[in-house]
Order: structure tokens, then C-alpha cells, then sequence
């Protein structure tokens, strides 16, 4: 699915390669990846290959070269992971508690992104010995502030859905009204009324109602919809505000 047209949607301004450089010392990149599961919003942690963490579970990280932005590294650090490169990608902020890094003094910039599991076939690169994704209420004790890290972001993210569409990064190309509000319900934390939620979803006329039903499904099938970045676009620019 095309990720959500966005001020925060970054793009890399060059080729992303994954040449090693030099790098700046004492600044990091530290991105927490969500997905969504069927019902469950998860995120993926990596068993770091390298450096004073090698052999822990944290958060995927990595460096920044002296020539390029930390925009630009996130997306180079992700895309190494998951080889693409249009992703939702938002920066959260530094973290920069003198302590974080028992050894050195490091800075880390945050990021968080949206990913869908169709899209993405997330391999284990050259710094990481396994990627492996968790239920967010299952999350383990992390390296250095990594924890922190994904709560600020969680709360970021909480935020921001209520604002903005981004939550539909998370889904299929092709979803049910029952699985958006799943979706919502897992990141908001609540309990959402179906035709309350389906009336509101669908007057807000951000999705386009597709004539195909879900397949190989056990109970009755549902109705499939789409989310076009493009609807959504136009209704901003006619004043469209986007409240959940």
C-alpha cells in the first residue's frame, strides 16, 4: 500500500546505500517498527550483532555517517532491514540522558514508522542476528532506554492517529471496516461500538467501498474497502480535518 502522503512521510533526497562510512561519534539512530496482527499491534526488536549489546534485544539502530542527515539515516538503517524505502517514518525526538550508554556518552534520535506484513519481508542484516516481532504488551526488558524509547513513541503514535490517517499504513491494501476498528481499538487502548464506528468511519468518505468480499474465511464474508492517499489529499485541500 502507498504510504500516506505527509508531512512526516520521509523520503531519502539521495540512493540509499549500505556502504559503511565514517560516522559521527556519540549520535545514534534508534527506530521503533509497529505493525499490526490481526489484532495485535506489535513491534520489532532485533538481537544486536555487534558493540557492547551484542547478543541483547533492543530496538533497531545503528549510526550516522558524516554525510548524511538523521532523516536519512533511519531510512538507510531501515532499509537494510526490510530493503524499501517509501515508508511512513516519523522522528521523535533525541533522548539524551548522560547514562542511557553506560560506556560512552551517546545521543540517540528516535524515529517510529508504519509497516504493513504484506509489504514487508524483514531479514536479518549484517548487524542484527535475529529480527523478530512482539506483542506490545509482551515487550521484554530492552538495552540501555530502549524501553523509554518505545513508550514515547507509543504515546506519539496514540496521538497522532487521532489526527491523521496514519493508522492505515498498518493495514492490507484491501481491509475490512471490522479490521480498521480493531486496529483502533489496539492502539487507542479502548473499546469501540461497531455501528458507531462504522458510521463515523464511513461518513468521513475517506474509503473507497470495493465490489469483492473476503475469501477463504470461516464465517460470513465481509465487504472490503481501500484507503487512495489521493481522496484524502483533495479533502484537505478543501479543508478536510481528520478527527477520530
Amino acid at each position: 500500500m502507498e504510504s500516506l502522503p505527509s508531512k512526516n512521510n520521509l523520503k531519502a533526497d539521495h540512493t540509499i546505500t549500505v556502504e559503511k562510512k565514517p560516522v559521527i561519534e556519540g549520535i545514534s539512530i534508534d527506530c521503533v517498527i509497529f505493525s499490526f496482527d490481526k489484532k495485535n499491534l506489535e513491534v520489532l526488536l532485533v538481537q544486536h550483532a555487534e558493540g557492547a549489546s551484542i547478543g541483547k534485544w533492543g530496538l533497531l539502530g545503528g549510526n550516522l555517517y558524516l554525510d548524511e542527515s538523521v532523516d536519512n539515516a533511519a531510512l538507510r538503517i531501515l532499509y537494510e532491514l526490510t530493503s524499501l524505502d517509501n515508508i511512513y517514518l516519523e522522528q521523535l525526538k533525541a533522548f539524551t540522558d548522560p547514562d542511557r550508554v553506560s560506556t560512552e556518552r551517546v545521543i540517540t534520535v528516535g524515529y517510529y514508522t508504519l509497516v504493513n506484513r504484506e509489504d514487508y519481508n524483514i531479514q536479518a542484516s549484517v548487524s542484527v542476528i535475529e529480527a523478530k516481532w512482539h506483542k506490545i504488551k509482551d515487550v521484554p526488558k530492552l538495552i540501555f532506554d530502549h524501553n523509554e524509547i518505545l513508550e514515547f513513541s507509543l504515546m506519539q503514535l496514540r496521538n497522532q492517529v487521532r489526527q491523521a490517517p496514519i493508522g492505515f499504513n498498518l493495514l492490507p491494501e484491501k481491509f475490512t471496516l471490522l479490521q480498521l476498528m480493531h486496529l483502533y481499538e489496539e492502539i487507542l487502548g479502548i473499546e469501540l461500538e461497531k455501528s458507531n464506528f462504522r458510521r463515523k468511519i464511513l461518513h468521513m468518505k475517506l474509503l473507497v467501498a470495493l465490489d469483492e468480499k473476503q475469501q477463504d474465511v470461516s464465517h460470513r464474508a465481509a465487504k472490503l474497502y481501500k484507503f487512495d492517499p489521493d481522496i484524502y489529499k483533495k479533502l484537505t485541500e478543501k479543508g478536510f480535518n481528520f478527527e477520530f
